[in-house]
Order: structure tokens, then sequence, then C-alpha cells
């Protein structure tokens, strides 16, 4: 005779199933879909490494260019793949709603637990192999890299539960939503100092979470960065649980009709 479990007993056995579904699908899908999730941030890194090296700047802030270069982007890939691979999460599982114990949001919450743990892993994976090239990528205040790290997770985590619910309710702001990475790409300060942006348009910069984020980043790695005194770790957690609040509520209220859909 079964015995009876609890619904947080039913939820954790969703959620680890699904987490184990969408790793051997992110991970095997295709050939070479593992490598890739390394070559993409490898790719851009090398790639504005060049462009840096062309213009012979070898120090950003004071730290060393290639770990400025780096840190940034790891940091930018931690919010937008968490971002968008959950953003696609309801569509691309829309089959398994047919289970009453899988509920949509389970499908975004998963999807985004699966980039954070991917990320982290590729992270570990380039300092290692910027290390073993003669690169201090030790941060120096590895709970500050952490917490930023973290605080853009919940970035992502908040932007996918919101646009995955939008994007099923009007399926053309999934293209706008994906063009907008591209803009964001250059306003968070990936690939560019935001302390030589004056003002007022520093302040405009600001208003993005990101761009807090990544600056938290680079002060974690090298107290001595010269990071924007606006800089506020606590303004990416506000707007993170805010946006997680508000997507949690979009799923609650439209969760009959992302099931159905």
């Amino acid at each position: 005779m079964e015995l009876d479990r609890s619904p947080i007993s039913i939820t954790f056995s969703v959620w680890k199933a699904l987490f184990l579904r969408e790793s051997v699908h992110r991970l095997f899908s295709s050939r070479a879909a593992w490598a890739w999730l390394l070559l993409e941030p490898m790719v851009h890194v090398a790639f504005l490494m060049f462009i840096f090296g062309v213009i012979r700047l070898r120090v950003v802030g004071g730290i060393d260019t290639a770990v400025w270069i780096m840190v940034g982007m790891l940091a930018f890939f931690m919010f937008r793949r968490t971002g968008t691979q959950a953003m696609n999460a309801v569509g691309s599982n829309q089959a398994l709603f047919t289970y009453r114990q899988v509920k949509p949001v389970d499908t975004v919450l998963s999807r985004a637990a699966l980039e954070g743990f991917l990320m982290v892993l590729v992270a570990v994976a380039l300092c290692t192999g910027a290390g073993l090239v003669g690169l201090e990528v030790i941060p120096m205040d590895p709970l500050a890299v952490l917490e930023a790290f973290f605080g853009l997770w919940l970035l992502g985590l908040g932007f996918g539960l919101v646009t995955s619910v939008a994007q099923q309710l009007v399926p053309e702001l999934g293209k706008f939503v994906s063009l907008l990475m591209t803009p964001l790409y250059f306003l968070s300060g990936v690939i560019f100092p935001i302390y030589l942006v004056p003002q007022p348009f520093r302040d405009w910069l600001l208003l993005n979470p990101v761009a807090h984020g990544l600056e938290a980043v680079r002060l974690g790695f090298a107290p001595h960065y010269q990071a924007v005194p606006e800089l506020s770790i606590g303004y990416v957690y506000v707007f993170a649980l805010t946006a997680i609040f508000f997507g949690l509520a979009l799923h609650v209220r439209f969760a009959t009709r992302l099931a159905a859909k």
C-alpha cells in the first residue's frame, strides 16, 4: 500500500525530476551542446581580449584587463543564461503539464537552478584555466563575489519568471525580449568601464541592476578596483526579489491558462 505523500515531498520530487530531465537535454540535446557552455563565454572573452590588446590597454580600473573582461563576462552570463533559459521553460515543457503534479512555475524554477549550477561550473573551469596561464584569478573577497553572483542569478530568475508568463500570453514579446539582451550586454558595462561615463548618463546606466552586479563582482575580485561610487549590491537584491515576487504572482494568476495553452 502506497503511503500518502505530503505536498512538499511531491514538489521536491517534481523539481528533482525536472532538474535531471533539463540536465540531460541541456548537455546532450546535440553533439556539442555541453562544449558550447564553455566555448560561448571563451569566444566572447578571447574576442574582447584581442580588441583591448590591439588598443594596448593592459589595466582597467586598476586590475588586469583580461581578469576584468573574464569576470564581467561570467557575471553577465550568469544573469543572461538564467533569464533566457527560464523564459523559455514553460513553452518547452508544455507536454508535462498533463501531469497534475507538474506546474508551469516548476519548470521555470528547475531550469533556472540548472543554469545557475552550470554557470558555476563554467566559471570555475575558466578561472582555473586562466590561473594556469598566470593570471591572478583568486578573488580577494570570495564572499563578496558569491554575493554578487547570487544576486545576478536571482535577477535572472526574476526576469525568467516574469517573461515566461508574458511570452505565453503575448508570443511576440519573446522576440522583443531576446533583442533586448544585445543592448543590455553593452549597457551593463561588460565591455567598457562605467566609471568613465560622465554624469548624468552614468546615473541612467546605473538604473540597470545588472551593471551594479558586474561592478560588485569585479570589486570582490580586486578591492582596489575603481568601481563606481554609486555601486549598491542592495539595489540588485531589492530589484531581483521584487521581480521574483511579481513573477510568482503572475504564475499563480495565470497558472491554468499556462498549463492549458
